[in-house]
């Protein structure tokens, strides 16, 4: 009833009422361009690339496009390159003086970087789109007679343009989401991509469970380990480390008061994840590597390629070499991004123009160093943490023989991508039902009467 009771007030909100609606609306719009396939692709014909993303790497970039890139949509390409180039963009901040600047330039230096971002997306989808096309026939083992047209330059240009325009009109979905639903519109792109291929993982593998006679206590097993994992991942994205702060009282006149007691205490949240799924996804980057060196000229026929090729290439990634380096990466990966995008310099320098500080800890840079040392403090459970539920799809795939593509909800990047987007989303939800005296999503107890 309380959890009724909540929608119905959701829906009395004309505002919020109408964001969701946009929201579903835009998500719809791009849900069915992920069925439109590229024009001169005979989609009866699909089959073997269907079957090639039903696990392992390909399973994951499948899962991330909702299912286009199986399908040789015009979203194939889905909303990966414009991720790619977010990254790549905030990685160059670090190096380059001039997107330095753009960030502290507060709306307008963002609204550059953005322009930026546009623009590399494109670069990207230049690179991506020919290489896509190209690898659907000897790669993906779709017939010949599957191209009505042919695989001449007609077909290459005119799809290389679907493509790219495909990729930029699922960003403007995401940017449109962002401004006028409800999220962030790019995340929810990429969680409803991931959600839409979750009904076929389960479905197979429960199939394959009734086959071989130990169906249905082995699926409801599945779904309680299922529904503990989604239980520890919320736990990863919401844990925080809090640093009490002081705020000295300010006096009638203006001044700081000597005597801070009786001043404001609250809290600085720090995030044991504070990288999110970004080490995630730097690591399975990084682990196509050793997998193209193996099957490389020079190492293809010796016995180090082929041990590559075989514990880091094709299927591999539930293997035990594959997600012991994996795991590694991940340990490494959450110290680094942690470092870029946790400012505590800056956020030393905040709280002492604000008369704040830590008890028994001096403003500036020994703050800075406090703070710093607390990072790193938490960031290792929280890497440990994080690489456990990245490498958890392998145990469960080797442990209880689950389906490559169920397999994959059970942690990594698709799990904690769902976790994080739900929990944003239903934080705004929940403060627009706060901001009109309802109780939220978030929140136990009775009903407060609304104010008009």
């Amino acid at each position: 009833m309380k959890f009724i009771d909540t929608l119905k007030n959701v829906w009395k909100i004309e505002e919020l009422r109408n964001r969701i609606i946009f929201t579903l609306g835009l998500l719809l719009v791009y849900r069915f361009g992920a069925q439109v396939v590229l024009p001169g692709i005979d989609a009866s014909q699909l089959g073997s690339l269907q079957d090639s993303t039903d696990g392992g790497i390909l399973g994951i970039l499948n899962a991330f496009t909702g299912g286009a890139f199986a399908n040789a949509s015009v979203f194939a390409l889905g909303i990966m390159p414009y991720i790619s180039a977010s990254i790549v963009v905030q990685l160059m901040g670090i190096a380059i003086p001039y997107l330095q600047k753009l960030q502290k330039e507060g709306a307008s230096g963002q609204k550059k970087i953005t322009q930026i971002t546009r623009w590399l997306t494109i670069g990207i989808c230049l690179v991506q789109a020919p290489g896509y096309l190209a690898s659907l026939q000897p790669m993906f083992g779709i017939p010949s007679s599957a191209f009505l047209l042919g695989q001449g330059g007609v077909f290459y240009f005119s799809s290389i343009v679907i493509l790219v325009t495909g990729c930029i009109f699922a960003m403007w979905l995401g940017e449109k989401i962002t401004d006028k639903g409800i999220g962030n519109g790019i995340s929810l792109l990429i969680m409803v991509g991931i959600i839409a291929t979750l009904p076929k993982s389960f479905l197979q593998n429960m199939n394959a469970r009734f086959t071989s006679g130990n169906g249905l206590m082995m699926i409801l097993f599945e779904i309680v380990i299922w529904f503990a994992i989604i239980a520890a991942s919320i736990l990863l994205v919401m844990a925080v480390r809090k640093i009490a702060v002081q705020y000295a009282r300010r006096s009638a006149t203006g001044g700081y008061e000597k005597n801070v007691f009786g001043g404001a205490r609250q809290f600085i949240p720090l995030k044991l994840n504070a990288s999110g799924v970004m080490p995630i996804i730097f690591a399975q980057a990084i682990m196509f590597v050793p997998g193209l060196i193996g099957g490389a000229g020079f190492m293809k026929d010796s016995s180090a390629g082929s041990w590559l090729v075989a514990n880091f290439g094709g299927n591999s990634m539930f293997g035990l070499w594959y997600n012991i380096v994996f795991a590694l990466l991940i340990i490494v990966f959450t110290y680094f991004y942690t470092a870029i995008t946790v400012p505590t310099n800056k956020m030393a320098d905040d709280l002492k123009r604000s008369g704040g500080f830590i008890p028994g800890i001096r403003p500036g840079s020994e703050t800075s160093e406090y703070l710093d040392k607390i990072m790193s403090q938490i960031t290792l459970p929280g890497s440990i943490f994080l690489a456990l539920i990245a490498v958890f799809p392998a145990v469960v795939y080797q442990l209880m023989g689950i389906q490559s593509g169920w397999a994959l909800f059970f942690g990594g990047t698709s799990l904690l991508i769902m976790v994080g987007v739900a929990i944003d989303t239903m934080q705004q939800v929940n403060s627009y039902l706060l901001n009109r005296h309802y109780d939220g999503l978030m929140k136990t107890g009775k009903n407060r009467k609304a104010v008009a």
